[in-house]
């Protein structure tokens, strides 16, 4: 069975709803996974003072989204020469979990490509 084959097996419904739900999944997804990464760059950075408390003020805004992974992935990688690095493999997670899913060759951006193919 060929690309055009399998969709052809699905009801004209089913493929309004795609053209319905996958854009706007696509672009959610993509900001949060990309806010996500912002996120972690800006622990990174804050690294570089610790004095800086973030759990008071503005810094919730860094700290709450991003410190329930760190401390569970802490538990798996200790300190390398005294430096928290979990900021930095939980950047790349993460910006790899993007590409996969919304980036140019990702997996929503090919079903959107062929939905839009299928549909003209």
């Amino acid at each position: 069975m060929t690309g055009a084959d399998s969709s052809a097996a699905l009801p004209p419904e089913a493929l309004a709803l795609l053209h319905q739900l996958l854009p706007p999944l696509h672009l959610g997804l993509g900001l949060a996974l990309s806010a996500w990464t912002l996120l972690f760059l800006f622990r990174i950075v804050l690294t570089w003072y610790p004095q800086v408390d973030l759990g008071q003020g503005p810094w919730r805004l860094v700290g709450a989204p991003t410190e329930p992974v760190l401390a569970l992935t802490r538990r798996l990688v200790a300190p390398i020469g005294g430096v928290d690095v979990t900021p930095v493999i939980w950047v790349g997670l993460v910006s790899l979990l993007r590409e996969l899913l919304v980036g140019q060759q990702g997996l929503l951006s090919q079903v959107l490509l062929r939905l839009s193919v299928f549909s003209t």
